[in-house]
């Protein structure tokens, strides 16, 4: 089991890996295309409206929203299914596997908030403070793939597994602070969608099909409630069993995601999101309060929480570092945590209405995460072969 497990984690970085790989292809042809000659074709592509109808329910939204809020609720049940293995079979089971990660993470979070709420003290733009907050764990892996020879196998686990919590953590984040005024009556429906989803895992309901077909309508009342539509990828994930044996079906479920994920969802989620014309006004708007933010909050804010917290750990005699991991390759895989792509990206959506705020912010993710991964890419070829 626990070899099947090893081979499921080297899967998964694989996937990642290459995923990030097509990621930095596909943002660097978005913004090529953004900025051409169709530039004005190419940005209404993503913006032009989409109906669907089914039964009495109409839904029109603008291709972006379809695909941040639709296929990334996809993405977000992957998500949750990778939290739930790690909690279960993982790198964070039993719990004080988890230790160094979930506070190193949580160092990596609050770090970044809190020089970007430092900046914003008093600013209409405070609300942005959770856009710093998330690493990509798919370009971050990117990256440390370049440099494989000089990455110890614990240093990739530490990483995956703290950009696994993160992502957790960005998820209470974008529940507590980025919804809509509630509308409870669909947030009950929704919550009540997920206990019959539980009490489904209780009866050892292993079939995936009934999960998901309960899983669109509470997806639909989780979109009319308020609080943002993906986090219904997050319950059904929870939602379904995580059993012993060679027939999980939350593995099954992960296994199958992995792919259309990785080369469909967040490539279609980067054009969309990456179709930024470079416009006078969006540079002008990169050394305004909300852009410093965010660029010194994923360069400088991610390494130093993780770094200090990691430290603060090993110094109290509560953890001990893993093998062949250095303070130096702390500090290294905290600049590469600053890559912050897909989740804070998708925040800037949530936390700006005005198109202005949203495109510098979004510039400034792109420069910010491009530091942190070249910069990290640099460190880690001074450092020894593995």
């Amino acid at each position: 089991m626990k070899q099947k497990f090893t081979n499921i984690f080297l899967e998964f970085t694989s996937s990642e890996k290459n995923a990030g790989l097509v990621l930095i292809v596909c943002t660097i042809i978005s913004l090529i295309l953004a900025n051409s000659s169709f530039s004005n074709e190419y940005i209404h592509f993503w913006h032009q409206f989409l109906s669907f109808s089914f039964l009495s329910l109409e839904l029109n939204f603008p291709l972006e929203h379809w695909i941040n809020d639709g296929l990334m609720t996809i993405f977000f049940f992957m998500v949750g299914l990778e939290i739930e293995r790690e909690l279960y079979e993982g790198e964070l089971h039993p719990i004080k596997n988890a230790i160094l990660p979930i506070v190193a993470a949580i160092g990596g979070m609050l770090m970044p908030a809190f020089i970007y709420i430092l900046i914003n003290f008093n600013s209409p733009t405070v609300k942005g403070f959770g856009i710093p907050m998330a690493t990509d764990i798919a370009f971050s892996l990117a990256v440390l793939s370049l440099v494989s020879n000089r990455i110890p196998f614990a240093l990739k686990v530490l990483l995956t597994a703290l950009a696994i919590i993160d992502d957790l953590g960005s998820i209470f984040v974008i529940a507590f602070f980025y919804g809509q005024s509630i509308q409870w009556n669909y947030l009950l429906a929704s919550l009540g969608i997920f206990l019959i989803l539980l009490i489904f895992n209780r009866l050892k309901i292993h079939r995936i099909t009934p999960y998901l077909l309960l899983g669109l309508p509470m997806w639909y009342c989780m979109l009319q409630s308020g609080i943002h539509a993906t986090l219904s990828g997050v319950l059904l994930a929870f939602a379904l069993p995580f059993k012993k044996g060679e027939n999980n079906p939350s593995i099954r479920m992960q296994e199958m995601l992995h792919i259309p994920v990785g080369f469909l969802i967040l490539p279609l989620f980067t054009f969309a999101n990456t179709a930024i014309p470079i416009k006078t006004e969006f540079i002008g708007n990169l050394l305004e309060k909300h852009s410093l933010g965010i660029g010194l909050g994923l360069f400088l804010g991610k390494p130093l929480g993780i770094f200090l917290s990691t430290y603060a750990l090993v110094k109290l005699n509560i953890v001990r570092l893993p093998e062949k991991v250095s303070w130096y390759k702390i500090w290294s895989m905290g600049v590469v945590a600053g890559i912050g792509f897909t989740m804070s990206i998708f925040v800037t959506h949530l936390a700006f209405t005005d198109e202005v705020l949203i495109q510098s912010a979004k510039l400034m993710i792109l420069i910010g995460s491009a530091l942190s991964g070249i910069t990290a890419y640099l460190m880690f070829l001074r450092s020894k072969r593995i």
